[in-house]
């Protein structure tokens, strides 16, 4: 009876704490919340006064006045900056939050497989700091194994990789838990990086943050165009030989060259980890195959990529770049069968 009214009274949450963005499955309202994980503040007498957070903060990024700075607290999937992070979390956590609750949330947080135990701490007291009344972690690849619909409690491998903002997560599943895991500090971040550091050193011209990753969803590939140049794109910055702005076409051949680096940091992390498993597991991944989520899985041909240079049967998730929220929100709505499958307390 008092779980009940507990659960009538609480808004219980689970929260994929991306390094791009934040989702928040409400128990019983499935996602509510798909947000930048950008916040914009105001320096008072050394103090962070919150300004905006998401997607209007997304907006300031490179474009505040003085006084003001935007910034993203989450940093190759865990907290670079605290008390950021704990108030974009409750920020969050207000805007799910339809009617006043008189107790608060149990939540579920999403956590890199290779998170050390620090920064997992970090994580954990960040969301009870921010108004939970009870805080489980779980790891990230676990969660999007759920959320994908691989049978993860069979006696068979399943091997999911993750493609986050700030991370990339190779892992092989069976029994419930994790067999393997690594985590990879290579991801959607690294791209954009990659894209701002081609055309600063090829072309002599620099974009920000926000163009490069606007490049990237628009005309990116893992793998190079069979007719030439393929798709392009005209892309404005400043020419860092006058300092003037100026516009330039951008192709998609341009593109796969720049992202040939990290495209081949996910391609030997998953190789790693197919020569790191049990033969038995191994054998079952020739079966079944490699299953990608995240958002870096919608990099086209990045499957086709994989496929060709492991040889092995590729699929991108039906929605990758909820996988992981899904997936814990599946393990909120039965919190007391699937306790099994959280990470270790910290």
């Amino acid at each position: 009876m008092f779980g009940k009214l507990f659960s009538l009274m609480s808004t219980d949450m689970a929260i994929d704490l991306g390094t791009a963005n934040t989702l928040v499955y409400v128990k019983g309202h499935g996602v509510q919340l798909d947000e930048p994980s950008v916040v914009a503040y105001v320096n008072q007498n050394g103090r962070k006064v919150v300004h905006a957070v998401g997607k209007e903060a997304k907006m300031m990024l490179g474009k505040t006045p003085i006084y003001m700075e935007a910034v993203r607290p989450m940093r190759d999937g865990v907290i670079a900056d605290f008390e950021v992070a704990e108030e974009m979390i409750k920020r969050f956590i207000q805007k799910v939050q339809v009617r006043r609750s008189f107790i608060a949330p149990v939540i579920i947080i999403c956590v890199p497989a290779g998170a050390t135990p620090v920064e997992r701490r970090a994580i954990h007291q960040s969301a009870q700091m921010a108004g939970a009344r009870a805080v489980h972690l779980i790891y990230e690849p676990m969660a999007a194994a759920i959320g994908a619909g691989l049978p993860i409690d069979e006696p068979s491998g399943s091997m999911v990789v993750d493609i986050g903002g700030g991370t990339t997560e190779v892992a092989v599943l069976s029994l419930g838990g994790l067999v393997y895991s690594r985590s990879v500090r290579v991801g959607g971040d690294k791209m954009d990086d990659a894209i701002v550091n081609y055309l600063r050193r090829e072309e002599n011209l620099l974009i920000g943050e926000a163009s490069a990753e606007r490049i990237k969803k628009e005309i990116g590939t893992a793998k190079a165009p069979e007719n030439g140049k393929g798709m392009s794109l005209d892309i404005r910055g400043r020419d860092l030989m006058n300092g003037v702005p100026k516009e330039i076409e951008i192709t998609e051949a341009m593109v796969a060259k720049a992202l040939a680096e990290p495209v081949q940091q996910i391609v030997d992390s998953v190789k790693t980890a197919l020569e790191a498993m049990p033969p038995e597991l191994a054998a079952d991944i020739v079966d079944k195959g490699i299953v990608l989520t995240g958002g870096g899985a919608l990099l086209r041909n990045l499957d086709v990529v994989l496929r060709e240079r492991t040889g092995l049967p590729v699929t991108v998730a039906e929605d990758p770049l909820k996988c992981v929220v899904l997936g814990s929100g599946k393990v909120l709505e039965n919190l007391d069968k699937m306790k099994g499958v959280l990470a270790p307390e910290v």
